[in-house]
């Protein structure tokens, strides 16, 4: 939707509420309901104050110690929410309603560094300044249970009810099923102006998937954080509730596989030149370690790896192979790589970041790549492993030259308290399989 677009809908009383979001650490859309007359006349032009805390707390948006940026000794000020009017685009499940996504700056002028979409855009300029953009997919699982949010709270996410109760990869049958809201959410995202090529269930139990057209990496990520909030917003509407978990149970865990090329003013790269391929992907391999904090932020995330699991354990390439952790697919102009380490739950402004910096790293260090693994990654037990935990990544993000010096140190220091912040809360929990443990046996 352009703007003059917008403005006559206003005119003609059909649309009335403008969503100005920008996207938090946690990936998620958070902002205010503008009345559109007062988006058009005011916010376009001069942008809406928000709390800088939006940038500074957890997952329950507790207020949390430790970032410099936002504090109780810096009085929890204002920040500018400046609309990026190219996203403008409707809210077809919303009555009356358009979506703008806000670029986030500080009163006075400056960006605000920690700003997930400030960090992909930076790094899209590292791009620019050798002629070159990104390309980008992320393909979302989630899991559709048939309780309400509020009944999955009440129950405290116990014997919840999924909406299939077999594994339905790839099945007609099975995804029938919930073809009432899965086909809801395709056609929504269509109205809203996604372009969606299909969908199909996954293995676990309830576990579906909805795929969109490769394009742009930040339109790629605009995109994902809509539809993943959009996804959970018909699903209540339709009584049911979406998981974007990393892992919710012993089954198969929900990925969030990452597919990435570049290209110039000619068209894509990665089938053209050979050099500029192995090296990108050379740097995938040497950093992908020190950059799962990017891919993987939560401390469920790394139960999604385990061994023939489909989420990878081993830090290796293959062609189109599922056990790797990089499965390079394609031919000619649509050769690209697949990242396959992060979960449903990453931010995809911070995880195409992170792609992005690794590949450089490569091409600017010479890197060259190792031969392609033929079979089973699970069983090479002498290669790199995946990160096990947050605490091993958090280290390894920690001690990252390359992190430091694609992002900076008010980024990497950010983040790093990012994920002390949920180490800290975790360790303070106390969790049912202690319970089951312990109660009686100890």
């Amino acid at each position: 939707m352009t703007l003059d677009e917008l403005r006559d809908a206003v005119a003609a009383g059909t649309v009335d509420t403008v969503l100005l979001a920008m996207t938090d650490m946690q990936g998620r859309l958070q902002g205010k309901r503008l009345t559109a007359t007062h988006f058009l006349d005011e916010v376009v032009e001069h942008g809406a104050e928000s709390c800088n805390y939006l940038l500074a707390v957890d997952v329950d948006m507790r207020t949390v110690d430790g970032y410099d940026m936002s504090s109780w000794e810096r009085g929890y000020s204002d920040m500018l929410l400046v609309p990026d009017l190219d996203t403008l685009r409707a809210v077809p499940w919303q009555e009356g309603t358009v979506v703008c996504l806000a670029d986030v700056a500080w009163l006075d002028g400056p960006e605000v560094v920690a700003s997930p979409r400030q960090i992909l855009r930076r790094q899209l300029a590292r791009l620019a300044e050798r002629g070159w953009t990104a390309n980008a997919g992320t393909e979302l699982e989630f899991l559709v249970f048939l309780d309400t949010y509020e009944e999955a709270w009440h129950k405290g996410y116990r014997d919840l009810r999924p909406a299939n109760l077999y594994n339905v990869d790839y099945s007609l049958l099975g995804t029938a099923r919930v073809e009432p809201l899965i086909r809801r959410i395709r056609n929504s995202m269509t109205a809203a102006g996604m372009v969606v090529e299909d969908s199909k269930g996954e293995c676990n139990f309830g576990q579906h998937e909805i795929n969109f057209r490769y394009t742009d990496a930040l339109r790629t990520a605009d995109e994902h954080a809509v539809y993943k909030n959009g996804a959970k917003e018909i699903a209540a509407d339709e009584g049911m509730a979406l998981s974007f978990i990393a892992k919710f149970d012993q089954r198969e865990g929900s990925s969030c596989h990452i597919h990435f090329s570049l290209a110039d003013e000619q068209g894509p790269l990665f089938g053209r030149d050979q050099g500029l391929f192995d090296s990108f992907l050379a740097g995938q391999l040497a950093c992908l370690r020190e950059m799962t904090l990017l891919l993987a932020p939560n401390i469920n995330s790394y139960k999604r790896y385990a061994s023939e699991s489909f989420a990878p354990t081993a830090v290796a390439w293959g062609h189109d192979n599922r056990t790797c952790s990089l499965r390079v697919v394609g031919h000619g102009p649509s050769r690209r790589f697949e990242n396959r380490v992060g979960g449903a739950d990453l931010n995809p402004y911070l995880a195409l970041s992170a792609l992005i910096a690794s590949g450089l790293h490569g091409i600017d260090a010479g890197l060259e790549l190792e031969p392609p693994l033929e079979g089973n990654a699970y069983a090479e037990q002498d290669r790199p492993r995946v990160p096990a935990t947050l605490r091993d990544a958090r280290e390894l993000f920690a001690s990252s030259a390359v992190a430091r010096e694609a992002f900076g140190e008010e980024v990497v220091a950010h983040y790093l308290n990012a994920a002390d912040v949920e180490l800290e809360a975790f360790q303070a929990a106390v969790t049912d399989w202690e319970h089951v443990r312990g109660f009686e046996r100890l």
